[in-house]
């Protein structure tokens, strides 16, 4: 099958040539018959054809051949047709005795009002090194995942052996007051682990507050309540969710108020029940734990806050929330709120 001769550039068409000539940017301007009128000196420095060999060649043919790629074609072919163009294609350039590249191509089908025939202009970009840089930020990420894994592993057993500790020292000593705070120690360190492996399944995303808390106050009642039948903890919350840093801010609150509550609610094998609540609203949320145990002492000798209040205030002036203390009838209620 013979191949028409190109038509002579008119004034329009010289110009055009001469832009894709001079570009930056490694561009062919083509005809109907997928023919070469033009090639960039960067399209020819960037992929080492010899400039001379460009013109009046088809695309197909340049450099040894390794332009002629089936599915290329065919979409360059539609382009030219008028029926489709080509945006970010990509493909692999295998070239003989040379790394392939990865490229990106686009082509649209050009209208020159004065000049017969077809004309398609073709731009390539090479993103090999882009795609290599993507590549060994991916294998970071997957590393560094991995390696996180690793660590939060390796904290979560650490956590259990010291919780271990304290709940076996707890049991040997005497002194009453020694442990009681033993157990208190024991406490918080099987809730900051409850914190952890939350946080961990989370993978530092969103994390669904209902199952957490709930997780957490079974966590502490297995470790500090020594009859359920005699004080039981219910969380109530909504679907909220919140993120990796604010429900760990939470969960410490949760933690220390539970704690206090334990602590200082039911002394004498009181019964009670304590109350986790939580509910949002447009950005807005207030979180409370609540008991009717035997309230706030009227002797201030006796009401003074502690470390766990002390805690809770911290964590809720960093969540830029107030802290609320109420005594209830019966009970104690405490509540932060986040406007």
């Amino acid at each position: 099958m013979s191949i028409a001769a190109p038509l002579p550039p008119t004034g329009a068409m010289s110009l055009g040539i001469a832009i894709v000539s001079t570009s930056a940017a490694p561009l062919l301007l083509l005809d109907g018959a997928l023919m070469v009128l033009a090639g960039s000196s960067s399209f020819c420095r960037e992929f080492e054809i010899d400039p001379a060999t460009v013109s009046n060649r088809p695309f197909s043919d340049l450099g040894d051949g390794e332009w002629n790629v089936r599915s290329l074609l065919s979409l360059l072919e539609a382009t030219a047709s008028g029926s489709a163009d080509v945006h970010a294609y990509e493909m692999d350039l295998k070239r003989k005795d040379r790394p392939s590249r990865q490229l990106v191509l686009s082509a649209q089908k050009l209208d020159y009002g004065d000049v017969e025939g077809v004309r398609v202009l073709l731009s390539i970009a090479d993103v090999t090194d882009v795609r290599l840089a993507e590549k060994l930020r991916d294998d970071l990420l997957r590393e560094k995942e991995i390696l996180l894994r690793e660590v939060q592993h390796r904290v979560a057993n650490s956590l259990q052996i010291i919780a271990s500790i304290l709940l076996q020292s707890a049991r040997r000593v005497q002194s009453e007051e020694t442990r009681s705070h033993l157990t208190l120690a024991h406490g918080r360190v099987m809730s900051i682990a409850a914190v952890q492996r939350q946080l961990a399944a989370a993978n530092a995303g969103d994390v669904e507050l209902r199952t957490y808390f709930t997780q957490l106050c079974k966590s502490l009642a297995a470790s500090m309540i020594f009859d359920p039948e005699e004080i039981s903890i219910k969380v109530n919350v909504d679907d909220s969710v919140a993120s990796a840093n604010v429900s760990a801010s939470l969960g410490l609150i949760v933690t220390e108020l539970v704690i206090n509550a334990l602590k200082h609610a039911f002394p004498d094998q009181r019964n009670g029940k304590i109350v986790v609540d939580y509910h949002s609203d447009n950005g807005a949320w207030s979180l409370s734990v609540g008991d009717d145990g035997v309230g706030i002492p009227d002797d201030p000798a006796h009401s003074q806050p502690g470390l766990g209040t002390g805690i809770v205030e911290a964590m809720a002036k960093q969540l830029d929330a107030r802290f609320i203390l109420q005594s209830l009838n019966p009970g104690t209620k405490a509540e932060i709120m986040h406007a």
